[in-house]
């Protein structure tokens, strides 16, 4: 497949500096006919973003939002989509949503940018590549991040350091001292503040994880954040004849699995293993699971209240938005003894 030219090498072609291409595909008037038709052409001549052109050049807003993620099969993706998914469609925009796979999300972020297909962006737990983000700037694409942070863009984040801490100080005020925790496969900047908010509660309460009471899952799918990584942790546990008597599994599916995993080896939860989750998806209700909301559908619509702000006032500014999810207490981290 060849290769989809960028904004530069129009730039470059054309004899222009990419801020009037970019004029250009937001149908700016400070760009002359002339050279705007010489624009035109080389986008033409080279392929560039084709659907997206005639939609800039037919209106100057934008129509069709791209959501970016890497899954769309897990429970915390699902809830966020379903805020957007709600949000929009009190609104005129359009959506699409691509999954760039939890493996390589960067490249598969580039894949879609190159294509040219949205108008405007929303990205969600990916990190963005400094190339891709000049693009973005160069280009005039607003974009909101969700669950990621960037100085340039809006973003809604979670502080999740602090809600290691919440789960840790709620173990702690149940009276348990044996805790371990359960992570998943890969290491992400999510996973790692979770866990040194968590670890750091602990430290000042003079409590210690032991090293054997913290297992990592060697299940790559979804990023190691799945049932089948909770699952496996339990097992390790058994492996090694040692369970804590409270675990922290750093997110609600492998919490799932955790359990299940439990009442496969006759073990009840919280009767022999309290266990906690994070997220507060919907069956953590119904597992009477303990867990950390972080209001996952609220920040879907904030994202697309923002994006909608981004679109329609010329001068709006951007939102940066860090907030502390809150703890959810249930059965299964209440201490029998």
């Amino acid at each position: 497949m060849a290769k989809k030219p960028t904004i530069y090498e129009i730039a470059e072609k054309v004899g222009v500096s990419t801020a009037t291409v970019s004029r250009v595909l937001n149908d700016s008037p400070r760009v002359s006919d002339k050279t705007k038709k010489r624009i035109l052409k080389a986008m033409r001549d080279m392929n560039y973003a084709p659907r997206l052109t005639a939609r800039k050049l037919a209106s100057s807003k934008p129509e069709l939002i791209g959501v970016i993620v890497p899954s769309f099969t897990t429970p915390y993706f699902n809830e966020v989509l379903k805020g957007i998914k709600d949000e929009i469609s009190r609104t005129k925009l359009d959506m699409m949503i691509y999954n760039t796979g939890s493996d390589n999300p960067q490249s598969g972020l580039r894949e879609f940018f190159s294509r040219g297909i949205a108008d405007a962006l929303i990205v969600l737990s990916i990190d963005l590549p400094d190339k891709i983000n000049k693009q973005l700037l160069a280009t005039e694409v607003r974009t909101v991040l969700v669950n990621t942070t960037h100085p340039d863009h809006s973003y809604f984040q979670v502080n999740d350091y602090r809600g290691g801490q919440l789960a840790a100080e709620h173990l702690v005020t149940q009276g348990y001292e044996s805790i371990g925790i359960i992570s998943a496969a890969e290491e992400s900047e999510m996973a790692k503040e979770r866990t040194n908010g968590f670890q750091d509660y602990l430290d000042d309460k003079g409590i210690e994880i032991k090293d054997k009471h913290f297992v990592r899952g060697s299940i790559s799918k979804h990023a190691g954040f799945s049932e089948e990584s909770g699952f496996e942790a339990i097992h390790e546990f058994d492996k090694r004849g040692d369970f804590p008597d409270a675990v922290f599994c750093l997110n609600d599916t492998l919490a799932v699995g955790a359990m299940y995993a439990l009442s496969r080896l006759g073990m009840t939860v919280p009767d022999d293993i309290a266990v906690m989750g994070y997220d507060n998806i919907k069956l953590s209700k119904y597992l009477d699971l303990t867990t950390i909301d972080q209001k996952m559908y609220t920040i879907g619509l904030n994202a697309i209240k923002q994006m909608t702000k981004l679109i329609d006032e010329v001068d709006a500014s951007v939102v940066q938005e860090v907030s502390d999810p809150v703890l959810v207490k249930r059965g299964s981290t209440e201490n029998q003894g």
